[in-house]
């Protein structure tokens, strides 16, 4: 049984379309695979992301989407989960967390979590969300981007994983949005050197533009991932 976070520079770095295009690369090679979310703010009833997820992945909503196991907090306003869930009332709980985690553990081989904006997004008054995935040891995969201004944020995310000692499974590149190709270029020859310097045994993957989740561009190339 593997479980995989999935943290990102920022918001809007890709975390969802990129979770849901790992979920998929993981079905299409015959491995029993699920995602979930910790929590996502701005919706009602239903995970936007989770929706998401399964429309990659070619899948219905199942009944663990529908009922909340896969996304255990929904809030309405679209801010940081503590701020949006203080505006309901509501206290995200930790334990809540890991019990939604380790029921879709018993049900599935490969679980990949995504988060809730960067490592530093506290996810209630007390708790980030790199707090939470220090204390659970999971192996994290960063989404960055080529967008200006990704190379200091991806940086500084891993040099916060690194000081906390959780280790980085990979790094997936985003070529989405669309930016100038030496920025693009340049920022994913310099990221891929740090990685060897600092963490030579992370894998590296990108994720092409596109424009329609169903089409066949989707396709990953991701030598040497989940083995």
């Amino acid at each position: 049984m593997s479980t995989y976070f999935v943290t990102a520079i920022d918001t809007d770095a890709g975390k969802t379309v990129v979770t849901g295009l790992l979920g998929r690369y993981l079905k299409q090679s015959g491995q029993d695979v699920i995602t979930m979310k910790l929590s996502q703010t701005g919706c009602e009833n239903l995970s936007d992301d989770i929706a998401v997820h399964r429309q990659l992945m070619g899948m219905e909503l199942m009944e663990d989407d529908i009922n909340g196991l896969t996304c255990p907090y929904l809030f309405r306003f679209p801010a940081s989960p503590h701020l949006a869930a203080a505006m309901e009332n509501v206290h995200i709980s930790e334990d809540e967390l890991v019990k939604a985690i380790e029921c879709i553990q018993g049900k599935y081989a490969n679980v990949l979590v995504e988060g809730v904006g960067g490592l530093m997004v506290p996810i209630n008054e007390e708790l980030l969300v790199a707090d939470f995935i220090q204390k659970h040891n999971f192996p994290v995969i960063v989404v960055t981007s080529g967008r200006l201004g990704s190379i200091n944020h991806t940086l500084l995310t891993l040099e916060v994983l690194k000081a906390r000692n959780i280790p980085v499974y990979g790094i997936i590149y985003n070529h989405y949005p669309i930016t100038e190709v030496q920025i693009t270029a340049d920022s994913a020859k310099l990221l891929r050197r740090y990685l060897q310097s600092y963490y030579p045994h992370a894998l590296w993957g990108e994720v092409p533009m596109v424009h329609n989740y169903s089409a066949e561009e989707l396709q990953l190339e991701l030598p040497g991932w989940f083995e």
